[in-house]
């Protein structure tokens, strides 16, 4: 299973030299990922652990519209890593260019914030 979803970039997205703040995009990143994760494992207490690496490869203009892929990469006993790509688009352009990617790692832990196993996953057709 996976989630495709779409940001716009607005004025309230951008840094102090007219981009996307990236602050902004590794929220995103981290929030759609969550969703994807907490979507296929109901009843799991999800917190993210770990982000691998943080490379921005493209400047992301106002106006640009962000594709966001999100699909389960490897499952583990506590935790499961979700790769991400991130897309951008201009606005009334044609074509988009990758300007994001990492894998963001999620771990399942209990009440009292402790690591538990993973026992309540999506079952995949």
């Amino acid at each position: 299973m996976a989630l495709q979803t779409y940001s716009m970039v607005r004025p309230e997205h951008l840094n102090h030299h007219g981009f996307l703040f990236g602050g902004q995009l590794l929220l995103w990143v981290d929030e759609y990922a969550w969703l994807a994760a907490a979507r296929e494992n109901p009843g799991c207490r999800l917190v993210t652990r770990a982000m691998d690496a943080i490379e921005f490869h493209h400047s992301v203009p106002v106006g640009s519209i962000l594709r966001f892929d999100v699909r389960e990469k490897q499952r583990g006993k506590t935790s499961i890593r979700y790769e991400i790509d991130v897309y951008s688009e201009l606005s009334g352009t044609i074509g988009e260019n990758r300007v994001f990617s990492t894998v963001v790692t999620f771990v399942n832990v209990d009440e009292a914030g402790n690591k538990t196993e993973i026992c309540c996953h999506y079952e995949r057709e």
